[in-house]
């Protein structure tokens, strides 16, 4: 028994260990997370600082007896107002502190209105104006904020409602409905006015430079997945081409470039809001003048996702079932390169105007541009021969009794050899045909005759699918156009310095 019992204890020891052990490298990889969270934006950190020294200079008002004896427990409100105020981004900050003032400044004149209202009336009737007026005021806000050119301010609209309800309860116990109201405004202002405080002049982070990185950063992302796609089109042999139907829900791990221009077409709500926010700050480090155009960044942010479009069509194309030739493609190798090769130095042009603040003329770039789409278009038309199948049926041979044979005579074998051969290398769709063709044409002669046909179809429908590449990228330079004009709008209202020809 001592011996059993011994063992026992020793596997209750390890078991022990173990789970020790194992607490530690969970507690250890939770660490590595929240440092690798922190490391990738260290302006969440400055965040949460700023916050936790807000609330710590307006818990010293409760703290410190002199504030106190002042405004009582109304001053909690003051921690209320950071908590809910502080934002991330100073625009955001501002945006909700104004909202907050107007709601509540609102909500106190209603309650006091109302207080007032009911000490006239009899102790009766006193509680039943106060019911009706939080009913009234409950429905209005929750009515109004609905209204779609007031939705921007559907924060002050409910700040309103909540303020209204618990100054006008606590007025009707205290006995004392404006000094409860004015206490309480002061706190909200102490609050509003610490939160924005420590906002602006600890380490801000505006929105305007989020905003401006952010568009700076589309422009780099289109034009880097312009040219990896195009390359990998141009010169991807076909031999281990990967189906889009296999990967359409990977993430493309050796594209990095298209992942980040995806991330430009799901950026629509984040510039709308940045821009929107940004209104509410004062001028600052390089926005130095007043109302600065911000919602034009807005627009060119929206004339460069459709840019983006464009490549991700490309990038679907480059990703298809149907290809074409590795041979065919290569022919058009150099005009293909040199348009995604100047598009995208335009594009990189536009955005290093906007991050570097520069109005540059860029007449002669975009010619060059054009210039290049012309010449691929034009190459296009010279060998279009080449894109359709000169396959003809061949004739019948005539009988001996003057009759036709209702089966043609079968392809040569230098043909079938070669389109034995090649089809697996040029082509990826549809496998089932292109297996038929090779189990059954060789062998039967009259299945050749009828299959000889249907992959000389597949082999213009192939080669189409350049037409449709090609396509695609010139009307992605058609796009560039309003994107230049949607730049020079934003250079011109923001005041962008100098005018250089390129």
């Amino acid at each position: 028994m001592g011996g059993n019992k011994g063992i026992y204890n020793n596997n209750t020891l390890e078991a022990e260990d173990c789970r020790s052990g194992g607490l530690l490298l969970s507690c250890k990889g939770w660490v590595m997370r929240v440092w690798e969270f922190a490391r990738d934006e260290p302006n969440r950190v400055i965040f949460s600082l700023k916050v936790g020294l807000a609330i710590l200079l307006v818990s010293l008002l409760i703290l410190i007896r002199a504030p106190y004896e002042i405004f009582g427990t109304n001053i909690i409100w003051s921690i209320i107002t950071v908590a809910i105020m502080f934002e991330y981004t100073v625009g955001s900050t501002f945006n909700k502190g104004f909202n907050r003032a107007l709601g509540s400044l609102l909500a106190g004149v209603l309650a006091i209105v109302a207080a007032q209202l009911g000490l006239l009336a009899s102790r009766v009737f006193e509680p039943i104006i106060i019911g009706i007026s939080i009913f009234l005021v409950g429905t209005a806000t929750s009515f109004v904020k609905l209204w779609p050119s007031l939705a921007p301010y559907e924060y002050g609209f409910r700040v309103m409602l909540f303020t209204y309800c618990l100054i006008i309860v606590s007025a009707y116990r205290m006995g004392n409905p404006i000094r409860t109201a004015m206490d309480r405004l002061y706190s909200i202002a102490i609050g509003g006015l610490v939160a924005v405080l420590v906002n602006v002049m600890v380490c801000p982070i505006w929105d305007g430079e989020l905003l401006h990185e952010e568009l700076v950063k589309g422009f780099d992302s289109v034009a880097d997945s312009l040219e990896e796609c195009v390359k990998k089109y141009v010169e991807d042999d076909g031999l281990d081409h990967p189906e889009f139907s296999k990967t359409v829900m990977d993430e493309f791990p050796d594209e990095p470039a298209y992942r980040r221009c995806r991330s430009t077409l799901n950026s629509s709500e984040k510039l709308d809001s940045l821009a929107q926010s940004a209104k509410w700050e004062p001028p600052h480090g390089r926005f130095k003048h007043f109302f600065y155009p911000w919602s034009e960044y807005a627009k060119v942010g929206n004339v460069l996702r459709y840019c983006a479009y464009e490549v991700m069509a490309l990038h679907g194309v480059l990703h298809s079932e149907i290809q074409a030739p590795y041979n065919l493609r290569a022919m058009f190798r150099a005009e293909m390169q040199e348009a995604a090769g100047q598009a995208a130095e335009l594009v990189r042009r536009l955005g290093m105007d906007i991050r570097d603040m520069n109005k540059t003329l860029k007449s002669s770039l975009l010619k060059r541009v054009h210039d290049t789409s012309e010449r691929l278009q034009a190459t296009i038309d010279m060998h279009s021969f080449l894109l359709v199948s000169s396959y003809e049926k061949p004739p019948a041979a005539p009988m001996p009794d003057g009759d036709t044979d209702t089966n043609p005579s079968p392809p040569g074998e230098t043909y079938h050899e070669m389109m034995r051969k090649t089809s697996r290398r040029f082509y990826t769709w549809p496998s089932r045909e292109v297996d038929a063709y090779e189990e059954e044409a060789a062998g039967v002669s009259a299945v050749g005759s009828l299959l000889v046909p249907r992959m000389k179809a597949l082999e213009s429908t192939s080669a189409l699918s350049l037409v449709t590449f090609t396509s695609l990228l010139i009307e992605f330079v058609a796009r560039l156009d309003h994107l230049v004009d949607a730049v020079e709008e934003l250079s011109s209202m923001a005041k962008f310095k100098s005018e250089v020809e390129l």
